[in-house]
């Protein structure tokens, strides 16, 4: 596809407007380690970007190297789900991913007994990298789903920036789950989005892992998509494959045939995953901070293309109801996804 490239007022005031919202950030972002994205910034100017650019529907690089045409936004409320944290803007994916998360939310119900999702963060408007708690959700192929069920009455937009995550880790004990938080609707319910040909993995946290190697005892097929990561305590990273015909999306390597509950699984449980740098270790350089120019060359056509006319016009599944949504404001050093504690300083939190 051809985009029309931005005139240089354009160009302008979108620079301009990255530099207040940049300058109005206060949360690190966990994963680049840094406090407020520079104004120019990849993080900066597709951060500042409120609605999707109009094109057909193309995920473009890596799931943490990359940005997103086409995208469209999963509705505020749908009869089997809730959007959270809405003032984030952050409810953009590929269409793909936004009818496989109305389809999970569906078979959830009617086959397991799960009330409803409550889905967190998908990506930006147009994706690419976000100022705080993702590396990844960069092409709009992520997808955040808390692992507290959805509750009967429709929250407010107040309360939706408000719920605190509930970790399924019990406290005061190393990697181990919650016996009065996990159930078997936990565990059927990520087996349930591991089932599906698209998704290529869902990240959980270790505890997670070893509890569903130990104790389930369905079909194993799907086990081994689900991968330990650093946090991940709260909710589950769904990531699909790139959708047939995306030439310009950039697949993961694929993982191994096993269930996942061997070698690597219990390295997670050794000191090495969390042990602290050495004393006399010299710190990790920061990493240089991302640019447009870092990105795939598309991307940068991406960032300057027309935007969809209203975000009504976009959402990819049934009607969006309005909210009056809260002023967007930086995460609150609480509210990043929640770690496993202590992490080391060196360890991402998030992809």
């Amino acid at each position: 596809m051809t985009f029309r490239l931005a005139s240089p007022f354009q160009t302008i005031g979108r620079l301009a407007l990255a530099g207040i919202v940049g300058a109005s950030l206060i949360a690190g972002d966990a994963g680049a380690q840094q406090k407020q994205p520079s104004p120019g910034s990849a993080k900066a100017l597709f951060g500042s970007v409120s609605l999707p650019a109009q094109g057909p529907a193309q995920p473009i690089g890596f799931y943490s190297k990359g940005c997103m045409l086409g995208g469209v936004a999963l509705p505020v409320d749908g009869p089997t789900w809730q959007t959270m944290r809405l003032s984030r803007n952050r409810r953009w994916g590929d269409p793909a991913m936004i009818a496989l998360l109305e389809q999970l939310s569906r078979d959830a119900r009617q086959k397991i007994g799960w009330p409803g999702l409550l889905v967190g963060d998908i990506a930006q408007p147009r994706g690419g990298p976000m100022f705080n708690g993702h590396a990844s959700h960069q092409i709009g192929l992520d997808a955040d789903v808390w692992l507290t069920p959805m509750p009967s009455r429709r929250m407010t937009a107040q309360e939706r920036e408000d719920l605190p995550f509930t970790t399924t880790l019990q406290k005061g004990k190393f990697l181990t789950i919650d016996p009065t938080v996990w159930t078997q609707s936990h565990a059927k319910l990520l087996m349930l989005a591991a089932s599906y040909r698209e998704v290529e993995r869902i990240f959980v946290n270790p505890a997670i892992k070893k509890k569903m190697c130990d104790t389930w005892t369905g079909d194993r097929t799907n086990l081994g998509k689900l991968r330990p990561i650093y946090g991940h305590d709260s909710h589950f990273h769904i990531r699909m494959k790139c959708p047939p015909g995306a030439a310009a999306c950039k697949p993961q390597a694929p993982i191994t045939d096993d269930d996942g509950c061997g070698k690597s699984l219990a390295w997670w449980f050794t000191k090495e995953p969390w042990a602290a740098p050495k004393p006399n270790a010299r710190p990790p350089k920061p990493p240089r901070e991302m640019m447009v120019s870092d990105l795939p060359k598309s991307c940068a056509a991406v960032l300057d293309a027309p935007a969809a006319a209203s975000m009504a016009a976009t959402n990819g599944g049934s009607a969006a109801t309005a909210l009056t949504v809260a002023p967007a404001v930086p995460a609150a050093a609480g509210d990043l996804l929640p770690a496993v504690g202590p992490v080391p300083t060196d360890k991402p939190l998030v992809q």
